[in-house]
């Protein structure tokens, strides 16, 4: 007696498709986790002691030749038609945790409001970025 297993064949070809098209479905939301900025110091909105280091830690690794920072003096006590003055001379690197960025300034910020506007590029390559204000008592 001969079984008919094209019935058989047919079911598991379906199931297998079926499972291949779930998985293609589900695997690129793990890929495109985007990175977060879990964490700042100064933080955002905080008023600081003249600071000589910024850090910021994202949720993600990220490459660090392709991320960084653009740091404004927006006010100064004292001046109120202070235009923006863009701080230059600082380095940026990446902790060993891959994680975090540190900027090392060349000399501690003076008294005024900052903002500080970030970019990173994750490990995924999609370009991130954001910012926050803070203060220098």
């Amino acid at each position: 007696m001969l079984r008919n297993t094209h019935h058989g064949e047919a079911s598991m070809s379906r199931f297998l498709s079926a499972a291949l098209a779930l998985s293609i479905a589900i695997l690129p939301g793990a890929a495109i986790a985007h990175s977060k900025l879990l964490s700042s110091s100064p933080a955002a909105n905080a008023t600081v002691a003249k600071p000589t280091k910024l850090t910021l830690t994202f949720s993600e690794t990220f490459m660090g030749p392709l991320s960084g920072v653009d740091l404004v003096m927006t006010g100064m006590p004292g001046m109120s038609d202070h235009p923006p003055m863009p701080i230059k001379g600082f380095k940026t690197a990446v902790a060993p945790d891959g994680k975090t960025m540190v900027v090392t300034l060349p000399r501690a910020l003076p008294a005024g409001s900052y903002d500080l506007k970030w970019h990173i590029v994750g490990a995924d390559q999609h370009k991130m970025e954001g910012g926050y204000s803070f203060k220098v008592k």
